[in-house]
């Protein structure tokens, strides 16, 4: 929405500049986009009249010309191809400083000349000039040009929201402005139009619906050939629009005056009666814009009984518009619901001033004042005979009282504020409303399609109160540290964890590819996505690795030799109970050396063990072991399931070579996956009393069969020992010379402490015997000589 500052201020003319008049506007929620000057800056340019013309002795293109300043007579030299004697232009005089320029009396081809006569680029009013300006024949003589042609104002330019319509007029945004400033609003005399003629067209409103209010008249013996006044084209050009004729542009500006679309019509091209209907299947016409369209079913039209003629709320027909030697016109203003204009200019690919408005909701109380508004300016500018409005009115949008509660709106602003402050800032907003003794009953005016609930009406108020006058309450709360609980390791401490091993941690989408799934972890049946992002990101994860694998091949993409990767994060499987089940896992990669280059640490790269070395530090001082285990994406031979107290919570292993292969992968590499609920309990410490005497130590050799885990026999050692028994360990295997293929040799060391006394020989040996038993008689083992 854009339109020139002295128009406004024709309407309401508050004690303000143009930058304070554009801050009160935006802090109130009528954003002032821009504000530019009409023209630029210059000085000492006025009126004058061309009295002779004479051509350049010495310059066939430049005249010689007798210019009328008011205070003097001067000689100045011209060439431009408009001027003639009697015309009236502006003259820059000596002295005068234009844009980018200075004019000083100077000599052209020998002749004097003591200014400029100037076109509209050399005065900054356009960018283009054929010629000089030309004034009109009335233009009085010797006026400063910049007070004659309005110059000394601004355009600006609002960035309304949809919700605010209103404002798509200057009538409206000086309402908006006085109910701001309290400044006296000027509103529009209402010019009593005679009815000279007794002509009426017939309408025939068949969508009552879409059209509530249809008024119109006929106008006769209308001069198209009478120019548009100055003041009227500079409104108009200002506000973004170029003059066409007196007809069209009167609408235009009424339009932009007061927000109410109006079309007229030639007369002489309708055929028996106006019809406002939906269009027909097959009918066409060619707009105003030149565009031939096909008409929808859904789309309105203004009709005569033979063919459309207008596009209704939107646009025009050109067979019919008004064009130069037309003299008899039927001048149309109505209100057409937003419901029945909205989206059609998406349609058709192409917007419009009326359309951008009524689909937006414009003051159906104001559509008969704008058609005498319009009647009033035709006939004062191109004279006519008006006949009386027709006017149908069907079911118009009901206008439903709201009650506003003063509780209500203390609390939702925050602010003290009296029933005396509210009744008058809806008084600044021309509400109607009656007071009750705790809450006020407001009606939503006619041009306010968006007032519909209490807090729209709040909002209203806070308006004209100011947002800036609303002092800002921070939040404030009581804060207390909370208890960390003993018992758990938080997700930072594993993380932790993992970054003091080497680890950096990673972020990936849980989004993935389908064929992760497939290969990684043999899931045909992924939870796939309905509407996702990219093609390869089509299922949600039930597994982390696919991620690190991609993150891995990103890394060596970009030359980095040594690759420590972590990530936790949230996996989606299937379960009985429900289509999707939640778990937090926690995933690692490493791939490359063991440690960066150096010449302290020699160069290997790193196995499944110094993984299972990583996982075994996570998992802390709990009682963890390792099963053997077989995992799509792993190595067959290479791999083991992670069990904490006989529960599996994850797996351990060098990716399989198939996979390394077709990710790309030079070196092995190594992966984990736990789930993240089973690192976070924590064993709390209790007191154990040290004994003050010495430990003993016995070694058990056995031979058991290469079948038998180590950790079978240390969990059977353990569940039979004895209380004097404090520790057993593995120190020794052998397999080789000596040993069958089937069989492997152990060692496990045994300590015997007791906290009372000092222990003797033959309960050390009454002890170690008991556990042999227990390997004999479970595992069949024998002693190794």
């Amino acid at each position: 929405m854009k339109f020139s500052e002295n128009w406004l201020r024709s309407f309401v003319n508050p004690p303000l500049s143009s930058d304070e008049l554009a801050h009160v506007l935006t802090m109130a929620g009528i954003e002032v986009e821009s504000i530019e000057p009409v023209a630029a800056v210059f000085n000492k340019v006025v009126v004058a009249e061309v009295l002779t013309v004479e051509k350049h002795p010495e310059a066939d293109r430049l005249k010689v010309c007798s210019v009328n300043t008011g205070a003097e007579t001067l000689q100045i030299v011209c060439g431009a191809p408009n001027v003639s004697a009697g015309v009236k232009v502006p003259c820059a005089l000596i002295g005068a400083t234009l844009p980018g320029f200075a004019i000083k009396k100077t000599k052209l081809r020998g002749i004097d000349s003591s200014g400029m006569l100037c076109s509209a680029k050399e005065l900054g009013i356009s960018d283009a000039a054929d010629g000089l300006l030309l004034l009109s024949a009335d233009a009085p003589v010797g006026t400063d040009f910049r007070g004659y042609y309005g110059l000394d104002d601004h355009v600006f330019t609002l960035k309304l929201t949809p919700n605010r319509a209103d404002c798509l007029g200057v009538l409206g945004v000086a309402r908006e402005v006085a109910a701001i400033t309290s400044a006296e609003l000027i509103l529009l005399e209402k010019k009593s139009i005679s009815e000279e003629i007794g002509d009426t067209q017939a309408v025939q409103v068949m969508a009552s619906e879409a059209c509530p209010l249809y008024c119109g008249r006929i106008m006769r013996d209308v001069n198209l050939d009478a120019p548009t006044p100055l003041w009227l084209t500079q409104r108009l050009e200002r506000s973004g629009l170029r003059s066409i004729n007196p007809i069209v542009d009167i609408t235009n500006y009424v339009l932009l005056e007061t927000g109410q679309p109006m079309h007229a019509f030639n007369l002489a091209k309708i055929d028996g009666a106006i019809q406002v209907r939906y269009a027909n299947r097959d009918e066409q016409m060619q707009l105003l814009n030149g565009n031939q369209i096909d008409l929808d079913p859904g789309m309105l039209l203004i009709a005569d009984e033979q063919k459309p003629l207008a596009l209704a709320g939107i646009m025009g027909g050109l067979d019919s518009g008004v064009t130069q030697g037309t003299t008899d016109i039927f001048l149309e203003s109505a209100f057409f619901s937003p419901e029945a204009i909205s989206g059609k200019s998406f349609q058709l690919g192409f917007n419009s001033d009326s359309a951008y408005r009524f689909e937006r909701g414009v003051d159906f109380a104001a559509t008969r004042d704008a058609l005498e508004r319009a009647t009033y300016l035709i006939q004062t500018i191109c004279g006519g005979k008006a006949g009386p409005v027709t006017e149908i009115k069907h079911g118009l949008p009901q206008r439903v009282p709201v009650k506003v509660r003063v509780q209500r709106i203390i609390r939702v602003l925050g602010i003290d504020i009296s029933k005396q402050q509210i009744s008058d800032y809806f008084r600044r907003l021309q509400f109607e409303f009656s007071t009750g003794e705790d809450a006020f009953t407001v009606t939503p005016p006619s041009y306010r399609f968006d007032l519909a609930i209490e807090e729209d009406f709040i909002e209203e108020l806070a308006r004209i109160h100011g947002y800036d006058r609303i002092p800002v309450h921070y939040p404030s709360g009581g804060m207390a540290m909370l208890s960390a609980p003993e018992s758990k390791y938080t997700t930072m401490d594993v993380k932790r964890s993992l970054t003091a091993r080497d680890y950096q941690e990673v972020i990936n989408y849980a989004f993935v590819d389908s064929s992760w799934e497939l290969d990684l972890v043999n899931n045909n049946r992924p939870i796939a996505l309905q509407n996702p992002i990219a093609s390869q990101m089509n299922v949600m994860r039930s597994t982390l690795i696919g991620g690190l694998i991609a993150n891995l091949q990103f890394n060596l993409n970009r030359k980095k030799t040594r690759v420590r990767l972590f990530e936790m994060g949230c996996c989606f499987v299937r379960d009985d109970e429900s289509d999707c089940k939640q778990i937090e896992k926690l995933a690692g990669l490493s791939y490359g050396d063991i440690a960066p280059e150096q010449w302290g640490v020699p160069v290997r790269n790193v196995d499944f063990y110094d993984v299972k070395a990583d996982v075994e530090v996570l998992c802390k001082s709990k009682a963890i072991h390792f099963r053997k285990f077989s995992h799509p994406a792993l190595h067959p031979g290479k791999s083991a399931q992670i069990v904490i107290e006989d529960r599996p919570i994850g797996w351990l292993g060098e990716l399989h070579p198939r996979w390394q292969k077709k990710y790309g992968l030079q070196k092995n590499t190594v992966l984990f996956e736990i789930e993240l609920d089973s690192l976070i309990p924590k064993s709390l410490p209790a007191f154990k009393e040290i004994s003050k005497f010495p430990p003993v130590r016995r070694d058990i050799a056995i031979i058991v069969d290469n079948d038998i885990s180590v950790h079978s026999l240390l969990d059977a050692l353990y569940a039979g020992k004895s209380a004097i028994v404090s520790d057993i360990s593995l120190f020794d295997i052998y397999r080789g010379k000596g040993m069958d293929n089937s069989k492997k040799s152990l060692a496990f060391r045994v300590l015997l402490q007791d906290t009372e006394k000092t222990l003797t020989d033959e309960e050390a040996d009454s002890a170690v015997v008991s556990l042999v038993e227990i390997l004999r008689n479970k595992f069949s083992a024998t002693l190794r000589n």
